[in-house]
């Protein structure tokens, strides 16, 4: 991959993404790292470590290093966030790129310094923050600097921000630990208890995707899953219909609703008016649910839509903040 100058990064729970300058994203690695159970030492990160999650030998574990927003292993975290930022910019002898780098909404302050320094360490000569709504508002290409209120909603793997934005501000937001793994979680309970079989996690979400949806289908379809029977102990093929995805997924899809009818509540009134004039905007990998958007309108009486891309609006926004900074210059927090 040839070298580039300035980078946008999105470092998610379940994916990392880069934007370039003038070349837009350039970079998206799931956020998997395989290392040595009992040495630690990295074996693969980003594709290669995602295609051993649950195929991996007994002395190999795939694990993501971040987890429902914070960081879950540090020191995996950071060989992650070198390895994608070295493989994008190049090793660099004289110049070093500037970087806007947007953390999950769980990451702590001690954390953000630290990973920072890992960009310093990896050859960029500065790294400004942007807070996560923020950047996915940019890349959703709304006009946050309007006096008039606007929502968007973040739906990542492990957490959803929820942000109502003013006049170049946040005035109500909420990061809840709620997001696309949650919804696959429930999947795999939901079969487990009604068939007592358990399937993974991969499995789970590919049959969220195959035949997911936030509202009921007119015309049901199924997918073929085999895990393994609970009874005898033997692989199993069950035949899973989308109604039944739908109701498993009931619970995390009322907490979602429920958390931006709560983030309404707590608007004024005024700018709760233009967001029901203007709509929500959905944004990052779980907008991607087919019917969410209408899900939402239904049970809140607000239009809803999704952004268009909506994996790369936080990635995106990072990297027009950098490319724009005249504009976005305010939006960003030094760290080196």
């Amino acid at each position: 991959m040839a070298s580039v100058t300035d980078i946008g990064i999105d470092l998610g729970t379940s994916s990392v993404m880069i934007y370039a300058r003038s070349r837009g994203i350039v970079l998206d690695e799931p956020a998997v790292v395989a290392v040595e159970r009992d040495s630690r030492v990295i074996r693969a990160i980003g594709t290669e470590a995602y295609r051993m999650i649950g195929r991996t030998p007994g002395g190999i574990i795939a694990m993501r290093p971040l987890r429902e927003g914070s960081v879950a292993d540090f020191e995996l975290t950071s060989a992650m966030l070198h390895h994608f930022v070295t493989q994008v910019i190049g090793k660099r002898m004289f110049s070093h790129p500037r970087a806007v780098l947007s953390l999950p909404s769980g990451i702590n302050e001690n954390e953000r310094r630290s990973l920072s320094a890992v960009m310093f360490e990896s050859g960029v000569r500065r790294t400004q923050l942007l807070d996560r709504p923020v950047a996915a508002a940019i890349g959703a290409e709304m006009d946050i600097d309007a006096v008039y209120g606007s929502m968007v909603v973040d739906i990542g793997a492990g957490m959803s921000d929820i942000a109502v934005l003013s006049n170049g501000r946040i005035v109500v937001s909420e990061a809840v630990k709620l997001g696309g793994d949650h919804f696959d979680d429930a999947i795999v309970r939901y079969i487990r208890r009604k068939y007592n079989l358990l399937i993974g996690e991969r499995t789970a979400e590919d049959l969220k995707i195959a035949i997911g949806s936030a509202m009921p289908q007119r015309e049901p379809v199924y997918q073929d899953v085999t895990g393994r029977n609970l009874i005898s102990g033997l692989p199993k093929l069950m035949r899973i219909m989308s109604d039944e995805v739908l109701e498993a997924i009931d619970d995390p899809l009322t907490d979602l609703i429920e958390a931006i009818h709560n983030i309404l509540e707590h608007t004024p009134a005024e700018l709760a008016a233009d967001v029901f004039d203007a709509g929500i905007v959905l944004t990052g990998g779980g907008a991607l649910l087919p019917g969410l958007p209408d899900a939402i309108s239904t049970a809140l009486k607000v239009k809803c839509r999704m952004a268009a891309n909506p994996r790369a609006c936080v990635a995106a926004g990072c990297g027009l903040a950098l490319e724009d900074l005249g504009t976005y210059g305010r939006y960003l927090n030094d760290r080196k």
